[in-house]
């Protein structure tokens, strides 16, 4: 595939450029079709006259069909757009975005997905596409899944599907944390995963975060030691990275505690730890759930975070080198290379 790409750019230099742009407007119509023209320019960031040259291509070929609601793929396309896609693939400047981040971190797997999801709220979803596409690839029959809550763990669960090739697996939520949103709280998130995914769930009703008196006392509790025991002994785990001030005002953080955040520069935030720029832990949340030692136990670790302003809590947070796989999108990827040097 290779050799063909390079024979082609040397041939039809304006080849592979045209197949970019008719690949990108295919891929977004079924993303969000129907979709108008106007609108379609505007999400991919293409001039209207451009799009309007290669619509009337597509449609010509009968790639899609235009109707008063506005544009989508016909099947003749859905096939087309398959094909291209590994194709897409092979050229794509992503591979190079991987690799680079997958050498600055150390990982063993770097996913990158095209977009900024902190302005196209597409670009989450087809990250969670990704998570799913690639748990599918590693996980194995009985195995237990460790879930955490957030806005980008619920685009994972929504997209969850069920696997051939793991069946009977258990979905845990890696801590607590009633004190979210209930569709972004890991309880919720790891019963509608293990729903779609034709598996079982436990759940862990504590809220979050916890006094040290109340914590002592309900970790001593026989239920909730038994769903500990599943937590921490995971095969997998999953979860988000959220930026430090950001996920502290959305837990209602107390006035003192946020000012102990701040002080100390956190910049990222995952399993209630707060990092600074440096990875050094700068405050703790007296949570029940997976702690960060725990990690260690687990074959696999995907972290799951995108937008251009996550930038700074990826790299804060690999500091620690807790995580062994992420899942990100376009924008972060580009701004963590541009602005960090690990």
């Amino acid at each position: 595939m290779k050799e063909l790409i390079d024979l082609q750019q040397k041939l039809f230099p304006d080849l592979i450029e045209v197949m970019q742009r008719r690949y990108k407007i295919m891929h977004y119509i079924q993303l969000m079709g129907p979709i108008g023209r106007r609108s379609l320019a505007d999400n991919i960031e293409m001039t209207e006259r451009l799009v309007r040259s290669e619509i009337e291509f597509l449609n010509q070929s009968a790639f899609i069909d235009i109707t008063a609601k506005g544009m989508h793929l016909t099947k003749k396309g859905n096939g087309v757009l398959h094909q291209l896609t590994a194709f897409m693939d092979e050229i794509s400047e992503f591979s190079v975005l991987e690799q680079h981040i997958k050498d600055k971190l150390q990982l063993d797997h770097v996913i990158v997905i095209s977009g900024n999801s902190d302005g196209q709220d597409w670009v989450k979803q087809e990250m969670g596409k990704a998570c799913v596409h690639f748990l599918q690839s590693i996980l194995k029959s009985n195995q237990t899944v460790a879930v955490t809550g957030g806005t980008s763990m619920a685009s994972v669960a929504e997209t969850m599907t069920p696997s051939m090739n793991a069946k009977n697996c258990l979905f845990v939520p890696a801590r607590g944390g009633l004190g979210e949103r209930v569709e972004n709280q890991a309880n919720t998130i790891c019963a509608e995963m293990a729903k779609k995914a034709n598996g079982e769930y436990r759940l862990l009703h504590v809220p979050d975060p916890l006094s040290e008196k109340s914590y002592q006392s309900i970790i001593g509790e026989p239920s909730v030691k038994e769903i500990l025991e599943l937590i921490r002994d995971a095969d997998v785990v999953i979860h988000g990275i959220g930026d430090a001030i950001t996920m502290a005002s959305r837990r209602k953080t107390s006035s003192s505690v946020l000012e102990k955040i701040k002080n100390g520069k956190a910049v990222s935030e995952a399993f209630g730890y707060y990092f600074d720029n440096g990875g050094e832990v700068v405050h703790k949340v007296r949570t029940v759930g997976i702690q960060l030692q725990d990690l260690s136990q687990s074959n696999c670790v995907i972290a799951i975070a995108g937008g251009k302003s996550k930038a700074k809590a990826i790299a804060s947070y690999f500091k620690q080198g807790k995580s062994n796989v992420l899942i990100t999108d376009e924008g972060a990827a580009k701004e963590f290379l541009r602005e960090f040097s690990l």
